[in-house]
């Protein structure tokens, strides 16, 4: 019996352990105008994160410079916003144990030719600029991106 108990109280104690937390995810244009919103969301649940908000929407290029204001001294930054602001996207937060880890894993390497076969990018990028979906990388980033997106009343 004894033996049973300390199984069952180590599996409670990494359960009570494992960090549930929200993260922001975007279905960016080019995989939004190739019709793969739904698959891509089917990747999401089947791989254990809960879909809490979503919104489809089409930003305009000065909203997209807020967005990604952090990028805005890189030789890629022109690009990216024309490119985000060039159709709708599909803005979505994700909730589940590791979220952030466990989303970057998900999508896969930016370059979708170095990207891990049956991930997100590996299946559904065009190229590395048109990666099929954004993911924040730390809990700050995706403090910041959920509130741009959402308020808490929207989430669920």
């Amino acid at each position: 019996m004894t033996k049973y108990l300390c199984i069952f109280l180590t599996l409670i104690s990494s359960l009570l352990l494992a960090e549930t937390e929200k993260t922001l995810s975007i279905i960016k244009p080019d995989a939004v105008q190739a019709q793969n919103i739904g698959k891509i969301l089917s990747k999401f649940e089947e791989n254990g994160l809960k879909i809490v908000a979503m919104r489809m929407l089409k930003l305009t290029p000065e909203r997209i410079s807020q967005f990604y204001a952090e990028h805005k001294d890189r030789p890629f930054y022109p690009a990216l916003v024309e490119f985000m602001s060039s159709g709708p996207i599909v803005a979505i937060v994700l909730k589940g144990e590791d979220a952030i880890a466990k989303n970057r894993q998900l999508m896969g390497a930016t370059d979708p030719t170095k990207a891990t076969q049956g991930t997100l990018r590996a299946l559904f990028a065009q190229s590395t600029t048109k990666n099929a979906v954004h993911g924040s990388d730390s809990p700050q980033s995706a403090e910041r991106e959920i509130s741009f997106f959402f308020t808490p009343a929207e989430i669920y």
